[in-house]
C-alpha cells in the first residue's frame, strides 16, 4: 500500500515539473479554461475577478471524454469522488465532496436547484440525466448555502443543458454502441446502447431546441459474481426527452421556457434481507420525473434582473423480494417541489455590484410501503429566503466577495448563514491567493421529519468551511498550477438512533462536532500546441466515523494528443486509495468493517472527424488492464469494456 502512495505521489511531482495547456486541459483542471464563471455570483464574471477555484468542464471537454457517463466524468475532478461511477448502470450514487455525503452537495440544473423531497435525504439522482444533454458543467466546493440555500455545504454542482445554436436550424444524430463486463467474466457482445437525436435553432426573436435519448444496458449483475456462481444480468434503461423555448420580445427582455421527461427504470440487487441470496430478478425500480419552468430576464443600465421558476414531480416505484416471507413487496414514493428564486444584480460602478434575491421552496410527499404510509397532506413544508452578495472587484488586483442569507423555515427557527471569500492577484507575479470562510445549512428532509421514524424537533444541519489557496499561471498562461487547503467543521448531523432497551428509533441530531481537511492541487502543461498533460491530486483526511467509502489519496493524470485538425488521443489514469466499508448481514443484523484495496485505472479514447464539424467517430476502451477492485462491498464493478460511436451533425 505504501508503495502504491509513494508511485501516485511521485507521478504528481513529475507532473508538477512539466506544463500544460488550456486548449488541451483535462477535466480535473477545466477550471483554467474558460475566463467567465458564474458560480460564485450567479452572473457571469472573469475568472481573475474570482475568489474561488471554479472547476468548469466545457461542452469541448465532454466531447472529450465520448462514451463517458456524466457521474464519471465529476469522479475524475479534484476533490471530488462518486462512488458506483464503475459499477453497473442501475447502481445507486453516492457524492463524497470534501469528506461530505450526498446531502451536503447541491445539484443545479441550468441555474435551478433540483432535489427528490421523498427520499431519506434531500438529494438529486444524477443517474437521471443523460450526459449528451449537458453543455457544460460548473463544481464550486466549500459551503455555499449564502447563494443556493439547503445543501450546498460541500459543494455545487451547476449543470447547464444544451441550448438552442446560432444559426436557424441546426441538429445531430448519435448513436453509441459498448460491451458490459466484470473483469473476471469476459463477454464481449454488445450489451450497451446509446442514441439520441437533437433539432435547434436561433431566429432573430425566438429559439428553440428539442432533444431525444435513450439508454439500454444490461450484461452483468448488480450484486457482486463470485467465481462458483453465475448471477443474472441486470437491466438499466432511460428515457429523456428536453424542450427549451426562447423568446425575446426587446434587446433588454428574455423569456426562456423549458419542458422535460426522464423515466429510468433498473433492475437492482442487494436488499437488505436477501442475505441468504442477494441476487434476484424480483427487484426492480422505476423513476419518473417531469420539470418544467419558466425563466424571465431583464437587462436595464445598471443591471438584470432574473426570475427562476420550477415545478418538478419524481415518482419512485420499487418491487422488492422478501426472502423472509418469500414474497414480492411493492413501494410507491411521489414528490412535488416548486421553487422560484428571484434576484437582481445592481451595479454602481466598474467595479462594484450587489446581487439582492429572495428565494421560496415548497417540498411535498407522500409514500406507500409494505411497513408504513406518509400522507402528503402532513409531510410537507417551506422556505421562503431573502439574501444579499457584494462583489467588489479594484483595479489594482484585489476582489472581495461577501453575503448573507436568512433562511425561514415553516416547521423550524430561522437561521442565519454568511460568507466572506477575499482573493488578491499580483500585477507583477502571475499568482492569485485566495481565501475564504462561509457557513452553510442542511434542511431536514420530509422523511426525517414525517415517518414513522421522524422528529419534528430536528434542526437544522450546520456546515462551516474555511479555505485558502493560490492560483499560479506562468508561460503564457501554458503552464497552470492551484492548490486549495480546507478545513470543514459539522455540527448537528443527522442520525439515526434506535434505544437499546425499547428498540424505538427515530432521526436526531448528533450531538458534539465533526471535520473533515484536506487539500486539493491541480496542474496543466502545454507540451505544445498538440500535447497536453493535465494531472490532480486530492488528500482528504475526515474522522473515523465519517471515513466509508471516502479515499484519503486520490489521482488524476491525463494527456491529450491532437496531431491534426480531425484526429484525436487521449489516455487517463486513475488511481483511488484504500476506503473503509462496512457490510451489514441481514441474518445477524450485525455490521462487519471492511478494508476496501486501493485500484487503479487506465482508460483511452480515440476520436476522428470523418467529415469536419459534420461527422465524427470514436472509439473507447475503460480500464485497458483489466483490473479487478470493488467500489462499494457486495456490488460488481466493470472490467475491460469497449464503446464505438458515430456523431453526425447538420
Amino acid at each position: 500500500m505504501n508503495n502504491k502512495i509513494v508511485r501516485i505521489s511521485a507521478l504528481c511531482v513529475l507532473i508538477t515539473s512539466c506544463a500544460f495547456a488550456q486548449q488541451k486541459d483535462s477535466i480535473a483542471s477545466q477550471n483554467q479554461l474558460d475566463e467567465v464563471v458564474i458560480s460564485d455570483s450567479k452572473f457571469a464574471l472573469a475568472k481573475e475577478k474570482s475568489g474561488k477555484v471554479i472547476v468548469k468542464i466545457t461542452a469541448a471537454e465532454l466531447a472529450k471524454k465520448s462514451g463517458q457517463s456524466l457521474a464519471t466524468v465529476l469522479s475524475t475532478v479534484a476533490g471530488v469522488e462518486i462512488n458506483g461511477n464503475q459499477s453497473s448502470a442501475g447502481k445507486n450514487l453516492s457524492y463524497y465532496i470534501r469528506g461530505g455525503r450526498n446531502r451536503q452537495t447541491l445539484i443545479m440544473i441550468d441555474g435551478i436547484p433540483v432535489t427528490d423531497a421523498s427520499g431519506i435525504n434531500l438529494e438529486y439522482d444524477l443517474r437521471l440525466i443523460p450526459v449528451e444533454q449537458v453543455e457544460s458543467v460548473e463544481i464550486m466546493k466549500g459551503a455555499a448555502s449564502t447563494l443556493y440555500g439547503t445543501g450546498a455545504a460541500t459543494g455545487v454542482i451547476n449543470i447547464t443543458l444544451k441550448k438552442a445554436a446560432k444559426k436557424s436550424f441546426a441538429g445531430n444524430v448519435y448513436a453509441n454502441v459498448g460491451t458490459q463486463n466484470t473483469a473476471e467474466k469476459k463477454n464481449y457482445n454488445l450489451n450497451d446502447f446509446n442514441q439520441g437525436v437533437a433539432l435547434n435553432g436561433s431566429g432573430t426573436k425566438f429559439n428553440y431546441y428539442a432533444s431525444l435519448n435513450s439508454t439500454e444496458t444490461t450484461g452483468i449483475s448488480d450484486a457482486s459474481v463470485p467465481q462458483s456462481a453465475t448471477y443474472e444480468a441486470d437491466n438499466f434503461s432511460r428515457i429523456n426527452a428536453l424542450v427549451k423555448l426562447g423568446v425575446k420580445p426587446t434587446t433588454k427582455l428574455a423569456l426562456d421556457f423549458f419542458a422535460n421527461y426522464d423515466r429510468m427504470k433498473n433492475d437492482f440487487d442487494g436488499s437488505f434481507d436477501n442475505f441468504n441470496n442477494p441476487d434476484t430478478p424480483l427487484n426492480v425500480s422505476k423513476s419518473e420525473q417531469f420539470r418544467f419552468g419558466f425563466s424571465p430576464k431583464y437587462k436595464y443600465n445598471k443591471g438584470e434582473f432574473v426570475l427562476n421558476s420550477s415545478f418538478n414531480t419524481i415518482q419512485r416505484d420499487y418491487t422488492v423480494y422478501s426472502s423472509y416471507s418469500n414474497s414480492v413487496g411493492e413501494s410507491v414514493y411521489n414528490s412535488k417541489s416548486v421553487n422560484v428564486d428571484a434576484f437582481n444584480k445592481y451595479a454602481f460602478n466598474s467595479q462594484f455590484f450587489v446581487v439582492l434575491g429572495n428565494q421560496f421552496q415548497f417540498n411535498e410527499m407522500n409514500s406507500e410501503t409494505p411497513y408504513d404510509a406518509i400522507a402528503k397532506e402532513i409531510a410537507k413544508f417551506n422556505t421562503n429566503d431573502p439574501y444579499v452578495t457584494a462583489v467588489y472587484n479594484s483595479d489594482f488586483g484585489f476582489n472581495l466577495n461577501a453575503g448573507a442569507r436568512y433562511n425561514m423555515h415553516s416547521v423550524y427557527d430561522s437561521h442565519f448563514v454568511y460568507n466572506v471569500n477575499p482573493s488578491y492577484t499580483f500585477s507583477k507575479l502571475p499568482l492569485k491567493i485566495l481565501a475564504s470562510y462561509s457557513t452553510a445549512y442542511i434542511t431536514p428532509s420530509l422523511y426525517q421529519l414525517y415517518s414513522p421514524y421522524g422528529n419534528l424537533d430536528l434542526v437544522p444541519e450546520e456546515n462551516s468551511t474555511v479555505e485558502a489557496g493560490f492560483e499560479l499561471n506562468m508561460l503564457d498562461k501554458k503552464l497552470t498550477l492551484n492548490t486549495v487547503a480546507f478545513y470543514r467543521e459539522e455540527k448537528n448531523a443527522f442520525g439515526f438512533y434506535t434505544a437499546p432497551i425499547t428498540y424505538i428509533s427515530n432521526y436526531i441530531n448528533i450531538e458534539g462536532i465533526n471535520n473533515a481537511k484536506g487539500i486539493e492541487t491541480m496542474i496543466s502543461y502545454a507540451l505544445s500546441s498538440k500535447l497536453s498533460v493535465n494531472g490532480n491530486y486530492t488528500f482528504t483526511q475526515v474522522e473515523e466515523r465519517l471515513s466509508r467509502l471516502i479515499p484519503k489519496h486520490k489521482g488524476n493524470v491525463s494527456l491529450d494528443y491532437q496531431p491534426t485538425t480531425k484526429v484525436f488521443f487521449n489516455v487517463n489514469y486513475q488511481y483511488v486509495d484504500q476506503r473503509n466499508d462496512a457490510f451489514f448481514d441481514g441474518g445477524t443484523y450485525a455490521t462487519t468493517p471492511v478494508l476496501l484495496d486501493a485500484y487503479q485505472l487506465v482508460n483511452a479514447t480515440a476520436k476522428y472527424d470523418l467529415i469536419k464539424n459534420r461527422m465524427s467517430i470514436f472509439a473507447a476502451i475503460n480500464n485497458i488492464l483489466n483490473e479487478e477492485f470493488v467500489e462499494s462491498v457486495g456490488y460488481s464493478t466493470r472490467g475491460r469494456n469497449f464503446k464505438l460511436g458515430l456523431n453526425i451533425l447538420f
